[in-house]
């Protein structure tokens, strides 16, 4: 059962398959338009789709040509746009329409789709979080760990949803009520096989430029922790350790990682 809307704003309860429908990405190559004007266009319901639930749409190519063509979308000259070169924003970000089973970010301008995190992932995530919360409560308890999803905007054009982050009790002006506005002290990806090249290159060098001041990369199937520090602009690996190693932090006295813990059930 999905619901139709025909661009007008009303909705009907249909009964629907169509091997025709396609998403807002290949509506937008199709019609050459950029995927942020076909999202608009969604939301403004300027054009006909059909929801499918969750904020996931689709789209007949032929119902939307005929809709721009129409009166139901009305440009100051012409219906089509081409695509910008712009990077996109934040504002862009709360545009995209949700998709189960994955989530997004916006690094450098540029959007990045990846799939949910794998049990391992969260395991270790949990775990971890366990033990930063137990830490920080006693030696900052102003300070706030989160975990995703979570928005942070560390720089302009760039949107991103670390695993954990740290943000101190002197940082609680950057803790806005939709996102953290700022740099975190301490982020923590954990890697999975779509990411780890993301999180190791892309990531780390926003991060670094945005000054972060504590990086950690936790990788639960090769069971490793790499904590990296901000030492004259550029991170350093401070810390690290493997399997059933127990990491002591340099930068946070009496912090005590045991790493058996992280991939333990």
């Amino acid at each position: 059962m999905y619901f139709i809307t025909d661009g007008s704003g009303e909705k009907e309860v249909v009964m629907f398959m169509d091997k025709e429908l396609i998403t807002a990405q290949a509506l937008a190559e199709s019609l050459d338009l950029s995927v942020e004007t076909i999202w608009r266009y969604t939301r403004e319901n300027k054009i006909p789709y059909i929801e499918l639930g969750n904020r996931q749409y689709r789209y007949k190519l032929e119902d939307v040509i005929r809709a721009l063509s129409g009166n139901l979308v009305k440009e100051k000259s012409v219906p089509y746009e081409t695509k910008p070169t712009k990077k996109l924003t934040y504002q862009d970000y709360l545009e995209i329409p949700e998709e189960p089973g994955y989530r997004f970010e916006i690094l450098d301008g540029i959007l990045i789709k990846e799939p949910s995190p794998s049990v391992i992932h969260q395991r270790a995530s949990r775990k971890l979080q366990r033990i930063l919360e137990d830490y920080f409560e006693k030696v900052d308890p102003e300070g706030e760990v989160f975990d995703a999803p979570l928005d942070v905007t560390p720089l302009e054009f760039n949107v991103v949803q670390p695993d954990l982050f740290y943000v101190s009790g002197e940082q609680q002006l950057i803790v806005k009520e939709d996102r953290i506005d700022g740099s975190p002290v301490l982020v923590v990806e954990i890697l999975s096989p779509s990411s780890a090249r993301k999180d190791r290159l892309q990531k780390m060098r926003i991060y670094q430029k945005a000054e972060v001041k504590h990086y950690w990369l936790v990788d639960p199937k090769e069971k490793t922790l790499e904590c990296f520090a901000l030492h004259d602009g550029v991170y350093a690996l401070v810390a690290s350790g493997m399997e059933e190693e127990t990491v002591e932090h340099p930068d946070f006295a009496g912090l005590s990682i045991p790493l058996k813990s992280l991939w333990s059930k």
